[in-house]
C-alpha cells in the first residue's frame, strides 16, 4: 500500500478556521441555521466546526445534533449481518430553517441522499447544505456536490480516503491509500 498525506498539522486546523469563516459569510448569526452531523465520522467534523465558531463569534448559539442514516441508506438491505444504527440526536425542528448537513468524506454522493430523506422526519427545511473536509470528485452515483469544501481529491475507485480524529485516531490526519 502506497499513503500519501493529503492534510495534517496546522494545516488540518486552518481548513476547518476556513470552513468556519466561509459558513459565517453566508449565514452571519445563525439565527435560523442549524447544523447536523451524520453519523458516524461527520460528527467529529461538526463538532469541531461548532467549536471553532464559538471561538470566533462567542455570543453565537447554534441549533446542532447527529443524524443517523442507517435505515435511509439504499444499500442497507444488501449488507450481511445484524445492522448496528447509530443514534439520532435533534432536539428540535427543522422547519424552515437553513440546514448545515456535514460529513468527513463526500464520495458517490449516496450517504448524502440517505441524509436528505432522514431530516424530513424533522420537518421541511428551508434550504440544505453540505460542508465536507474531503470532496473526492469524478466519483459520483449522484448528482451531489458540496457548499463547502476543505481539500478536494481526484481518486479511483480503488483508493481509499481515511480521516483520522484526534478524539479518536490520536491525531488530525487525511490520507490517501493506493494498492501499489
Amino acid at each position: 500500500m502506497q499513503t500519501l498525506n493529503l492534510l495534517d498539522g496546522p494545516k488540518f486546523q486552518i481548513t476547518i478556521q476556513r470552513l468556519c469563516h466561509q459558513l459565517i459569510e453566508n449565514h452571519d448569526h445563525f439565527n435560523n441555521s442549524v447544523i447536523l452531523g451524520i453519523q458516524p465520522r461527520g460528527v467529529f467534523l461538526a463538532k469541531r466546526i461548532i467549536a471553532e465558531l464559538k471561538k470566533i463569534m462567542p455570543e453565537i448559539t447554534i441549533e446542532n445534533g447527529n443524524l443517523d442514516i442507517t435505515f435511509f441508506r439504499d444499500d442497507f438491505r444488501r449488507k450481511e449481518g445484524l445492522l448496528i444504527p447509530s443514534s439520532t440526536e435533534i432536539d428540535f425542528i427543522i422547519e424552515g430553517k437553513k440546514v448545515i448537513l456535514v460529513d468527513d468524506v463526500l464520495w458517490t454522493g449516496r450517504t448524502i441522499r440517505a441524509a436528505m430523506d432522514a431530516i424530513q422526519s424533522f420537518g421541511r427545511p428551508e434550504k440544505v447544505e453540505l460542508l465536507t473536509l474531503v470532496d473526492r470528485r469524478f466519483s459520483r452515483h449522484l448528482p451531489i456536490e458540496a457548499d463547502y469544501i476543505g481539500i478536494k481529491v481526484d481518486t479511483i475507485d480503488s483508493q481509499k480516503v481515511i480521516v483520522s480524529w484526534k478524539e479518536t485516531d490520536h491525531e488530525d490526519k487525511v490520507i490517501l491509500l493506493s494498492e501499489k
